[in-house]
């Protein structure tokens, strides 16, 4: 399992290079296909506490996060950089804490219907496999996730206490 993770990680780690740059190559990858919720359903958002405050997620719990490359109701994500970053699906529903006045939809840069919150396309990252993870925070000094206000959370994950 380890070793498997160690691939995953190797070639998200080269997909992660278009997700902050400007390189627009594109290829085929599967692990868009494993986020929580597909684009035919929607998502539910709601606020969930994690080592980084109190943050957005989806209704199973799974972070969303929001690439500051974008600009407010326009996505700039494509090709690798979706498949390292799926789109969270939309319309969405607003779950506990969310203010439903701060979601809307977009058209994702792929033709799909995209989930936003205070006007920024919500993404997922591929490399999160269970509620509360939030490996995907600080990528590349431009995703992060997203309080619940619509605003980046910058700061880095608390280090946890193994006493």
């Amino acid at each position: 399992m380890r070793v498997r993770h160690l691939f995953v990680a190797a070639a998200l780690a080269a997909t992660l290079t278009a997700c902050g740059g400007t390189d627009d190559a594109t290829s085929e990858n599967d692990a868009a296909d494993e986020t929580p919720a597909s684009s035919s359903q929607e998502a539910t958002i709601a606020v969930a506490d994690s080592d980084l405050g109190s943050i957005l997620v989806d209704g199973e719990g799974m972070t969303v996060y929001l690439f500051t490359n974008d600009s407010p109701g326009e996505s700039t994500c494509e090709g690798d950089c979706l498949a390292a970053w799926p789109p969270v699906p939309g319309p969405a529903a607003a779950g506990e804490g969310v203010d439903a006045d701060l979601l809307g939809t977009i058209e994702a840069t792929d033709g799909t219907t995209q989930a936003t919150y205070n006007e920024m396309p919500l993404y997922y990252f591929a490399q999160d496999e269970a509620p509360g993870d939030v490996t995907g925070q600080g990528v590349n000094d431009v995703w992060y996730v997203l309080d619940a206000a619509g605003e980046a959370v910058t700061d880095a994950p608390m280090p946890s206490s193994d006493y």
